[in-house]
């Protein structure tokens, strides 16, 4: 009880000593109506459904995907649940490339990265819903399969360890318009590395941060606190 006083506080629930940290009074609680709703609305037949979905289309990715990168934690029929883990930890040593840099790229084939690093560091799970369709599975297995084909470039030496398409990842407007380019690959492999892109392309707003810094340190952009005054 005598730190109720520094609970926060909202202007929507009359006078408190401190101030809101989020613009809903009750924080997060609305969640839960909307996942008591999706249940109710899809019954028992549809939960069902919805759970054999899941998990025929993560063990579909899953499959697509074998040949060209090792999945973890399968079964001993090769089967996974509604989620898998593409092991990327080879690749550090075998190109200097790791989970970081296939995420930052597949920003460049126009998907936000999947879970990554967890719960094994220097991974990628994959979950794939329900309501993904075929098409858009397959677009996310041909980027990380070209994706993959990229590493190999810097495995056999045609790229350098150093200077590449992924650890360059990823590549925005500013980027590939600028009047200079030092790099070795073209823009277009920058911006466009399939076809399919030219017709549906989404553009990163910025190139590569430092995540684990940013993490670590508070990081304000909005104007200085004078300006509120």
């Amino acid at each position: 009880a005598h730190l109720a006083p520094f609970l926060p506080g909202h202007p929507a629930l009359g006078a408190s000593t401190q101030g809101p940290v989020s613009a809903a009074p009750y924080g997060s609680a609305g969640v839960l109506p909307v996942t008591w709703a999706y249940v109710k609305l899809l019954g028992a037949h549809g939960m069902t459904q919805a759970s054999k979905a899941a998990i025929l289309n993560a063990n579909y990715m899953a499959a697509r995907l074998r040949d060209h990168y090792s999945v973890l934690f399968a079964n001993e029929h090769g089967m996974c649940a509604h989620e898998f883990i593409l092991d990327t930890r080879v690749f550090a040593k075998s190109a200097d490339v790791h989970a970081i840099d296939v995420a930052k790229r597949l920003q460049d084939y126009g998907f936000h990265p999947p879970t990554m690093s967890w719960p094994v560091p220097n991974t990628i799970m994959v979950e794939p819903t329900e309501s993904e369709s075929k098409e858009e599975m397959d677009r996310f297995c041909d980027a990380l399969i070209a994706i993959r084909n990229e590493i190999r470039e810097i495995e056999d030496g045609a790229q350098p360890r150093d200077n590449n398409l992924l650890v360059n990842a990823p590549h925005t407007i500013a980027n590939v318009s600028a009047d200079s380019w030092s790099r070795p690959y073209s823009r277009e492999r920058a911006a466009y590395p399939l076809p399919t892109l030219r017709d549906r392309k989404f553009w990163p707003s910025v190139s590569r941060v430092d995540d684990a810094y940013g993490d670590l340190n508070l990081i304000c952009s909005c104007p200085p606190i004078e300006n509120y005054e």
